[in-house]
Parts: structure tokens; sequence; C-alpha cells
């Protein structure tokens, strides 16, 4: 009888993959671009301070993600990652300014703007308000850290960071980012940790925290090693809700197509 059960749970559970598979490649996605966020007039804002939105057409409360690219915070465009089309979530990707026309203040800023955005925005493209989860890879994962954990940035919107479903950044700097630390005097390899770093505010209460690296063999600058230091200080300070995943074999710049498979699962979970 336990057999038959089981054989029996199973082929639902297939079925209802299948089902949702089917569901998801009828679905038709739309994409708007260029929206611009920003409270911001001059010109540089206008031109920097926009964002995409991608969303399947019809359906309504799904999960949001976030996504800021990378590019060492003096370059990079938006762009919507593949990894995450078809699959039944609204995918904003947004511009920020960029150093050295802006301080690194102010691409934090940009950032924040942009989420608060699609906490106001969300419901128009069928996303859940309540389900937003924000990525990016490398100088987008620092900034996702920052916006996420120095809840300052979106309460100047009027938005609580702990109304976030996640932070899941990808190969991000913890420390203070090393273009700041050029800009001022200091060095690429010299760790430094002042008010713009996401270690500064490491706290209990934050969103989940899911953070995901290259092999720390072939990382940028160390980059696996003070994340997993960040990690260790997270949850001694009692964030039960910080996970590290370091992707063996792979780099700073390829860790990113595998790290988006981590972030489904982290988000389908949460979903289901």
């Amino acid at each position: 009888m336990k057999k038959i059960l089981l054989s029996f749970l199973a082929v639902m559970v297939a079925f209802s993959a299948f089902a949702q598979r089917q569901q998801r490649s009828q679905v038709e996605y739309a994409t708007e671009e260029n929206i611009f966020y920003s409270q911001n007039t001059d010109a540089y804002s206008l031109e920097r301070c926009v964002l995409d939105v991608y969303f399947p057409a019809g359906v309504m409360d799904c999960p949001v993600i976030v996504w800021f690219h990378g590019g060492g915070l003096t370059s990079g465009n938006k762009f919507i990652p593949e990894q995450l089309k078809n699959r039944g979530y609204v995918v904003v990707a947004a511009n920020y300014r960029l150093m050295p026309k802006v301080e690194v203040t102010e691409c934090i800023d940009d950032a924040a703007a942009a989420v608060a955005w699609v906490f106001d925005n969300a419901r128009k493209y069928g996303g859940d308000p309540d389900n937003i989860y924000v990525s990016g890879h490398s100088a987008g994962g620092y900034l996702t850290s920052m916006i996420g954990l120095d809840k300052k940035w979106l309460a100047k919107y009027g938005k609580d960071a702990d109304r976030l479903a996640a932070l899941i950044p990808f190969s991000g700097q913890v420390m203070t980012h090393y273009e700041y630390r050029k800009r001022h005097g200091g060095q690429e390899l010299l760790p430094t940790i002042d008010d713009t770093a996401p270690i500064a505010h490491i706290r209990a209460d934050g969103p989940p925290y899911v953070i995901v690296s290259g092999d720390r063999e072939q990382e940028l600058y160390g980059r696996y090693e003070e994340n997993a230091y960040m990690w260790r200080m997270m949850k001694l300070i009692g964030h039960e809700q910080t996970f590290i995943y370091e992707l063996d074999g792979y780099s700073h710049g390829a860790m990113a197509d595998p790290a988006f498979h981590i972030l489904r699962q982290y988000v389908k979970r949460r979903v289901n």
C-alpha cells in the first residue's frame, strides 16, 4: 500500500511540475524600457537613472527580482538576464550613475531609488510588492548589500529595507569598494571599512541574505574571503538567515551564470 501511495504521489508531483512548465510556456512576456525612476533632473541623472521591466502579461502576484549590473561602479549597462526570463518573474534591470562622474554614495542612492520605484510600481506589472528580491553581480552585488543592510538609503524614500524578501549578491564587495578607495588615495588590496562598506552595517534583523561567490582561488581581490567574513559576522550577530555558496571552478566573471540557479531556487522556495 505504501509503495502504491508513494508511486501516486510521485506521479502527481511530476504532473504538477509539467503543468507549471506548460503554463509558463503559454504566458506572453513584455518589456518596458528606459523608465525614469529618480528625483534628480540633471542631464546625467536623466541619462543613467532608467530601468527596464520584463513581466508576464496578464499574470498577478509574481515574484519580483531587481537586478543591478556589474562594472566596478565605473562602467556597465542594464540588461534582463536570460536566466531569469520566461520563469514567471517580474524582472527589473536598473542603470545607476557611475564613478568618477559621481561619488559612491550617489551610486548607492540611485540603487535605493530604483528599488523604491519597484515597491511603488510592482503591481502595475503583475508583481507582488511583498515578494521583492534584490540581486546583482560584482558592483551590483555591492549595491544590493548596501541598500538592504544600511536602512537609511531606502528610508530616504519612505521604504523599509526589511520588507525585502531577500538580498542575493553575486560576488559583491562587503568592504569599502575598491574604486572608492583608489579615488581617495587608498589601494585595491588594502582592506578598508567605512560607512560605505556593507560589513559596517551587519545586523540581526535584516532581510534574508544569500551570498554567492566564485572559487576562492579564482575570485577578484580576495572576494570570497571577505564575503566569508561577512557571513561569519552576520551569523555571530544573530542573523540566522545568512547563507554562503562558493562556486568551485568559477572565476569572478564566470560565476554569475551558475549563481542564477541558486537565486532561482531560493525564490522558488520562498514562493512555494
